[in-house]
């Protein structure tokens, strides 16, 4: 599996965005013209590093990472649907904390998703990143529902020694 920056592949980018659907993103949806727009405005590339995810030269789904300049950046996975269940939502974290932590010299990635999103808890799971909390009413659908949100970190201490360091929730209720 290979990872490749995104470098002006709008047409391709289009075809995957648009011919999937995003049942736990906010917009389930996506329409070509508004990817052209955000596209050109540098939504894919400006305080962010677009990467697309390939195997055996296929293109399989991409990666953004957000706030690449910050400390502590953040990301989403995006699986074409015929690639989704095959271990691609696992390898792509696994990849990401090689490349932020190994590469780029972060201390720590954050992840969020939909409570209701098993298939990527378990990857966040599966890749070595811990459950830090449980967010209520924190993730905003476009039908104007309201769903609860977890979130999932990784550090790169844990990285360097190959575990995973459990938090203290409910260490007390305060």
């Amino acid at each position: 599996m290979d990872y490749k920056l995104f470098e002006d592949e709008v047409e391709d980018l289009v075809e995957l965005l648009t011919q999937n659907k995003w049942v736990y993103h906010t917009d389930q949806n996506l329409k070509e013209e508004s990817i052209r727009k955000t596209y050109t405005e540098g939504y894919y590339h400006s305080d962010r590093e677009t990467h697309w995810i390939i195997d055996n030269e296929e293109k399989v789904g991409i990666i953004i990472i957000h706030d690449i300049s910050d400390t502590i950046p953040l990301f989403d996975i995006r699986l074409d649907t015929r690639y989704r269940g095959k271990g691609y939502g696992v390898k792509t974290p696994l990849w990401l904390q090689d490349y932020l932590f190994g590469e780029k010299g972060k201390i720590r990635i954050e992840g969020y998703t939909r409570v209701d999103n098993i298939g990527m808890r378990k990857c966040f799971a599966n890749a070595g990143f811990v459950k830090e909390g449980y967010l209520r009413n924190a993730w905003e659908n476009a039908d104007g529902t309201v769903t609860d949100s977890i979130v999932y970190g990784a550090i790169k201490e844990d990285w360097i020694l190959g575990r995973t360091t459990p938090i203290k929730i409910d260490d007390k209720p305060f």
